[in-house]
This record gives structure tokens, sequence and C-alpha cells, in this order.
């Protein structure tokens, strides 16, 4: 394998350049999968604990009466909740970056072949319309051609970046949706507080999910002989 700093060949049992002592690619792809395996599960962490505060909170409001039920004090109990999301949403956005970095490189070092361009490892994200389903099919053939998959393991990563995929579309809309939920009633409360649950719930779900599919891609690309 040529030494991404200098292009003198690594063997594949060293960790460094025998040349210039640079990391080898292989190790510098895994240090980027370990990192966004780690700010994913940080993710999926932080989406549980508002998922099961939330719960908690939907108990009271289940019980009370609309006579009984005190808005001010509804809608106050919500605005952390409301800033968790912001929380996560940001390290939403952190991880993305490292997420298209490492798809970047996992692109890279797949046999292919690709039904898209190397460039749309980050134009998929960013082109309307298109971000709606490019994303998942580059994972997809990334992980099938480094695997050299048959077809029945074919439709089983396929089945899991799907759910993946629609999960994280269904936190998005689910997340928005609370961000402009209304506490002014007892039944809007109710509604708010649930669909709070559900976008913490899918985000912890596409969290977990990403967290497969990286861990997968990863060790098959390390595994791979070049």
């Amino acid at each position: 394998m040529p030494c991404a700093l200098c292009g003198d060949i690594v063997p594949a049992d060293v960790a460094r350049c025998p040349a210039c002592g640079a990391w080898a690619r292989r190790r510098d792809f895994r240090a980027v999968g370990v990192a966004v395996f780690m700010l994913l599960g940080f993710h999926a962490f932080l989406a549980l604990g508002a998922g099961i505060s939330l719960v908690r909170m939907s108990h009271p409001l289940r019980n009370a009466t609309q006579d009984g039920y005190d808005p001010a004090t509804t809608r106050h109990s919500l605005i952390p909740f409301a800033d968790l999301f912001v929380i996560c949403a940001v390290l939403a956005a952190v991880t993305g970056v490292m997420f298209v970095s490492w798809l970047w490189r996992a692109y890279t070092q797949s046999p292919g072949p690709h039904r898209h361009r190397k460039g749309w490892v980050v134009l998929g994200w960013l082109v309307p319309v298109a971000n709606l389903w490019v994303p998942p099919r580059l994972l997809y053939d990334v992980w099938v051609t480094t695997g050299r998959y048959r077809m029945s393991q074919r439709h089983i990563a396929g089945t899991l970046i799907a759910a993946w995929w629609l999960s994280v579309l269904l936190a998005l809309l689910l997340s928005r949706s609370f961000a402009h939920g209304g506490a002014d009633s007892l039944a809007d409360a109710r509604f708010t507080v649930h669909i709070g649950v559900a976008a913490a719930a899918f985000q912890a779900i596409a969290a977990t999910l990403a967290m497969t599919v990286v861990y997968q891609v990863t060790r098959l690309q390390i595994a791979r002989p070049d």
C-alpha cells in the first residue's frame, strides 16, 4: 500500500511508513471510524435520555384534567427538552461532518462499482431533492462492494440502511414538529410530549443503526487485503 505522504510502499503489517514515519492510510481510516462511532454513541445516549425523561413527564399529563392544567408550568418544563434537541442538532452537524469525511475515505478504498461519482459523497448531502436519496445509495454501494456480498447479504445491508435513513428523516421531521409544538391546552401538551418521545426514539435508532454501518464498513475495509 503506498504512503499517502511520500508515496513509498508501506507493508501491510506496519503501522507507520518506513520512509517518512507517517501513519498508514488504514490506521488513519480506523481513527476516523472510531471518532464517528463514538460521536454517534454519544448522540444515541443523549436522545435516549431525552426520550426517557419525556416519557416520565407524560405520566402526570395523562392523569391531569383540563381544570387543573397549568399551561405556563408545562411550557416551562418543556424548555429544557427544546434546548436538548438543539444540542442534539449541533452534535448531529458535527457528527455529520465527520461522517462525510469517513464516507469519503470509505468510498475511495471500496473497489466499486459505484452508481455515483466521488463528488456526490459531499454534494449528495447539499443538493436539494438529491439529498433525500443519494446518501443511502452511496453508503449501500460502499458497504456491499467492500464486502463483496451475495444477494441475500445485500438485502440485509439494504434493509438496515433503509431503516437508518427512514429514522434520520423521521427524526428531523419530528424534532422540528416538537420545536413548534404548543402547550396551550392539555391535549396540545400531550401531543407535543408524544412527538418529543418519538423524535428522541428515532434519533437514538438512527444513531445506533449508523454505528452498526460504520463499524461493519470500517472492519471490512481494514481486513480487506490490498
